[in-house]
This record gives structure tokens, C-alpha cells and sequence, in this order.
């Protein structure tokens, strides 16, 4: 276990060493070109958050969302769905579909034309 030890010591004083080589290069660089070269500390992605404080963000938000909707949910509820079909409409569609592929099918027997309609490409 302590050898796991120096050789994860020695890894993390090696990362330190680069770590200081790569600043003191940066700032060559900067003094070299006079601006400023975006150090690498700008350049390590996305800010992490805490549990914590990403829980207090969500509570957040969900309150603002509440305060929104406040008012949408009960006139939601009052109001009836309007439109749709009915029992005696989705029936009558349905013969009238069965008939139509009927009529298809008596013309394909008869070696009438391929074309069955846009929708037979897909």
C-alpha cells in the first residue's frame, strides 16, 4: 500500500511540475505577443456544481414555473375537450375505409393500374 502511495505521490509532484512549467510558458508567451493568452484555468469546461446548489436552482425554477401556471390548471380542468370523433363517427370511418380497401383489392385482381395512392411509397 505505500509504495501505491509514492507512486501516486510521485504522479501528483510530476503533475504540480508541468502544471507550473505550463503557467511560466503561457506567461512568456503573453509578454512575447502583448496580449493576453487565455490561461489554462479558463479553458477546463463546464463549472461544477454542488448537490446542494443545484437542488436549490431546481426548487427555484419549479416555483417559477408554479407562479406561471398558476392559474392554467383549473381552467384546464373546467374546460371540456372539445372536437374529437365520436362512437357512430369512428365507425362510419372505418366501413368507409374497408370499402376503399375493398375496391383496391378488386382492382389489383384485375390488373388494374399499380398506382394505389402517395401514401403506398413509404
Amino acid at each position: 500500500m505505500s509504495q501505491d502511495m509514492d507512486t501516486s505521490l510521485k504522479a501528483l509532484q510530476e503533475a504540480v511540475s508541468i502544471r507550473r512549467q505550463i503557467d511560466a510558458l503561457e506567461k512568456r508567451l503573453s509578454s512575447i505577443l502583448g496580449t493576453a493568452v487565455p490561461s489554462s484555468a479558463t479553458r477546463q469546461g463546464r463549472r461544477r456544481m454542488s448537490v446542494a446548489t443545484r437542488a436549490k436552482l431546481a426548487a427555484a425554477a419549479r416555483a417559477r414555473w408554479a407562479k406561471l401556471n398558476e392559474g392554467k390548471k383549473t381552467a384546464q380542468l373546467t374546460s371540456r375537450k372539445k372536437g374529437g370523433i365520436t362512437a357512430a363517427g369512428r365507425k362510419k370511418l372505418s366501413q368507409l375505409m374497408k370499402a376503399r380497401w375493398a375496391a383496391r383489392r378488386k382492382r389489383r385482381r384485375r390488373g388494374g393500374s399499380n398506382w394505389t395512392g402517395p401514401m403506398r411509397s413509404l
